[in-house]
């Protein structure tokens, strides 16, 4: 028993000695802005706590000095520094000066992660999967089927693949109607609706809308991407109403639903109007893509990010941590979110003042919380039907990226109690 106590006070007099602490720094220093992310969640699959340094150097991460997390830096090209406990102890209490804007949040447990995502190949890449996989993050692969057998709760967060929850198929019909892709998603959608009990594609869609909802407010993180956040909320808010033309489901929309949509159940916007033409590439007014005729060129195109107080408001600053608060923009089949739109208890994070857009939103549902980001791919601006995915190997330092990857390490961040 004393030799273990020895080498125990040996082992920690050594970590003061050559260096107690690593610092993962989040500004321009870092060369691999994406891979700190996934280093940060190894670390606490290895059961210790991250400390996240909000505002600190962009968002810093640090935690007690293993030469195997080194090793791990090292190998995934990740920046760091091995700093004594002294030098750690100087950064907190700068930050804890009541004039600064920072804050620690501790982080203690890898959050369980699900993506929801067809299993059919699909036309097109997802940023989140794209990401999570190149910053060595696991998740599952969740679908209809798995969401209406209940095992949402098996998971802390969720993300929604671009889908369209309204059962009209992307209303991609007008262009794609004859292509084999989305004769392939609409035959296997059907099927599946078939085999869950269900007459109709958008009643199976919003069954699993609902669960969903369960999810969230039972507890659970929600992120949602480009088409996924809108057509989530218009099917809400469409609960037992027919907004599918006869080509989506077999018979005609209810010409008066409209006036039968229900605001109330949505998590984000309100009083927006539905598209109601099959040949009209958007779901509902909500999009900016083609609303006011937006035109911008791609080099002009940006949305800025608010700066939050990270004492009083940890979660929006968690959310918001980057390296540069002006980003580039890029579209999808839901660009940006018009603001006349969005529900006033909702919190704008990102925004496009030129356009009157939000581009990024968050929101509380019961236990639970909400963000929705607009635009397919933070560094394809436009990509279209059938681009090859993104190479993130190009894009180390991407800040679009970055707000995915806060999103994802968000729920690992112990509670605080509420400041009074």
């Amino acid at each position: 028993m004393k030799k273990i106590l020895i080498s125990i006070i040996l082992f920690f007099t050594l970590q003061s000695m050559f260096g107690a602490y690593i610092l993962i720094p989040m500004d321009d220093a870092q060369k691999n802005h994406l891979k700190a992310y996934g280093i940060s969640y190894w670390v606490l699959q290895q059961g210790i706590e991250v400390s996240w340094l909000l505002n600190y150097r962009g968002g810093s991460f640090m935690c007690f000095h293993h030469q195997l997390i080194e090793n791990e830096c090292v190998i995934r090209g990740v920046t760091y520094q091995v700093i004594a406990d002294v030098q750690a102890a100087s950064i907190l209490q700068e930050m804890s000066d009541a004039q600064v804007n920072m804050e620690e949040i501790k982080l203690h447990k890898p959050p369980r992660i699900a993506v929801y995502s067809p299993k059919n190949k699909q036309p097109w890449d997802d940023a989140v999967t794209l990401v999570l996989t190149y910053a060595e993050i696991p998740y599952d692969v969740v679908y209809d089927e798995e969401v209406l057998d209940g095992m949402l709760p098996l998971y802390d967060w969720l993300h929604l693949h671009h889908e369209d929850f309204t059962g009209q198929y992307g209303k991609f019909w007008a262009r794609y109607k004859d292509f084999q892709w989305y004769r392939e998603n609409q035959r296997a959608a059907e099927e599946t609706a078939k085999n869950l009990g269900f007459d109709k594609v958008s009643q199976c869609k919003l069954a699993v809308v609902k669960k969903i909802r369960d999810f969230v407010t039972g507890g659970g993180y929600l992120f949602a991407m480009c088409s996924a956040c809108d057509s989530y909320d218009v099917a809400l808010a469409a609960n037992g109403v027919d907004i599918c033309d006869i080509m989506f489901d077999g018979d005609p929309m209810d010409p008066n639903a409209q006036g039968k949509l229900n605001y109330a159940n949505c998590f984000a916007f309100t009083d927006f109007a539905i598209s109601t033409s099959p040949y009209e590439y958007e779901i509902s007014t909500i999009d900016a893509t083609q609303q006011h005729s937006r035109k911008v060129r791609e080099e002009q195109d940006y949305f800025t990010l608010f700066e939050f107080s990270a004492k009083w408001d940890p979660v929006p600053t968690m959310l918001c941590q980057s390296h540069e608060v002006i980003i580039k923009g890029f579209m999808g089949q839901t660009t940006g979110f018009i603001k006349d739109y969005i529900k006033p208890n909702v919190l704008i994070m990102g925004e496009n003042k030129a356009f009157n857009e939000a581009k990024y939103i968050h929101g509380e549902f019961g236990k639970g919380t909400w963000t929705f980001y607009s635009g397919h791919d933070p560094e394809d601006y436009h990509h279209y039907v059938g681009d090859p995915q993104t190479d993130l190997d190009l894009y180390p330092n991407s800040t679009g990226y970055r707000l995915i990857l806060n999103n994802v390490l968000f729920p690992a961040a112990k509670k605080k109690k509420q400041k009074t």
